[in-house]
């Protein structure tokens, strides 16, 4: 290409859109970051192990959980407050200090980081998930900030795992297990399996729990792998 006067156009460096290598990469230099909700649904072991694994794995994680949830770890584990020393007090260092990196939101925060699709994270998972959350999130009723975290992880196309635990399902579950399907969620049926004679109700719990850190991609040595 020539200029007016006849001789060619100088490229500018400006001009230039910068190279792929050149380009700032969002997820670059930070730890896995993942979202775990708590629903009202019976299973307060397996959020707990899940967080646990999740945090001992070095993996950043932000805590939701519902009004009901909070009931649901209070009766089943005794957990009145959440906060990280009293979920996971085993986590806790000698100095006292909490030295992982767990947030907890409120639930009626919606406008919390994880509400936005600009905060990026490598996945959420629900555990347990009552059939009213699973319900909330399949009609797109954003309410609160666990299903709107949720309906924000589909839309962004980034794995949303639903750890329903209720039983026997409804047509009204199942059709709503199907439309979740449909937009791109895994159902994970908190469903133990038992070919490896399990002895304890925390191999039951850590066979769950060893699913959920497979879809989620984070390694682990839970018990889960069928050899043969």
């Amino acid at each position: 290409m020539r200029s007016r006067s006849g001789g060619p156009i100088p490229h500018s460096n400006e001009s230039k859109p910068p190279s792929r290598a050149t380009l700032p990469s969002a997820v670059e230099d930070r730890p896995k970051r993942f979202v775990v909700g708590i629903s009202g649904a019976s299973g307060a072991a397996y959020a707990l192990r899940t967080l646990e694994l999740l945090l001992q794995s070095g993996a950043e994680v932000h805590l939701v959980v519902s009004e009901y949830g909070q009931r649901l770890l209070f009766e089943e584990a005794g957990i009145k407050k959440i906060e990280p020393e009293s979920l996971l007090p085993d986590l806790i260092h000698e100095d006292g200090s909490f030295a992982y990196k767990l947030t907890c939101h409120p639930n009626k925060d919606v406008g919390a980081v994880i509400a936005s699709g600009s905060y990026l994270h490598d996945g959420m998972v629900i555990v347990p998930c009552s059939s009213t959350s699973l319900g909330a999130i399949a009609t797109g009723a954003g309410s609160n900030l666990l299903t709107r975290a949720a309906m924000v992880t589909l839309k962004e196309r980034r794995r949303l795992i639903v750890c329903h635990r209720e039983s026997p399902l409804s047509l009204v579950d199942i059709e709503n297990m199907r439309t979740l399907t449909l937009a791109g969620a895994i159902i994970c049926p908190t469903n133990p399996g038992f070919y490896l004679k399990p002895l304890t109700v925390g191999d039951i719990v850590d066979f769950t729990v060893g699913k959920i850190l497979d879809l989620l991609g984070v390694e682990h040595t839970l018990a889960t792998r069928w050899e043969g």
